[in-house]
């Protein structure tokens, strides 16, 4: 279930606190945050800013081989229409996805395990699935993604995307309404 949280997968550094404003921050969140900041970049958080083409950072250059060169071509084209490609997530290393788990159950209760996949499930942890920004990165991918092979998976994950070659030839598969539809999110 790739980034299959309640809200959109950018994981950007902006995001987490200052190590400095520990002391503001109250001990379990601060032990979420430290927890987070440990896996950091290695670990497959994405940095604000991230293109396709951005090999030094591991959640792009660990994507799947066939996905990065499809996501390449199409930033590409796209960069024609004046789109351009952000990547918000991608390859996650299993700690990284097991902290996101942990994180959002924390936050929304056990609820939450429906829809965030656990590191034995996520399509991000095998490197087969990225989240792309903005909305017109997302909007060119809805309407040309399948002439790469690049499909949508999830209706309320816009951002969400998967190589499917054979949608090249057959246009992408229907989307599941959500992760909890997704039978390989069933393990």
């Amino acid at each position: 279930m790739s980034s299959s949280s309640p809200e959109p997968p950018s994981k950007s550094s902006s995001a987490v606190p200052p190590p400095s404003s520990s002391a503001a921050v109250p001990p379990s969140k601060a032990s979420r945050r430290d927890d987070h900041e440990a896996l950091g970049k290695a670990g497959g958080l994405v940095p604000d800013g991230v293109a396709v083409s951005d090999d030094a950072i591991p959640a792009v250059a660990n994507l799947d081989p066939d996905l990065l060169k499809a996501l390449r071509q199409a930033a590409t084209e796209a960069a024609g229409d004046g789109v351009e490609f952000v990547v918000n997530s991608g390859w996650r290393s299993p700690n990284y996805r097991s902290q996101h788990l942990r994180e959002a159950v924390s936050k929304y209760g056990s609820e939450a395990a429906r829809w965030v996949a656990t590191a034995a499930t996520s399509p991000h942890v095998s490197g087969d699935a990225v989240g792309i920004g903005h909305s017109d990165a997302t909007t060119w991918l809805s309407d040309h993604g399948a002439e790469y092979g690049l499909c949508r998976i999830y209706k309320n994950e816009p951002w969400h995307y998967e190589l499917r070659p054979e949608a090249i030839d057959d246009g992408c598969p229907r989307m599941y309404a959500d992760p909890t539809q997704d039978p390989r999110m069933q393990q």
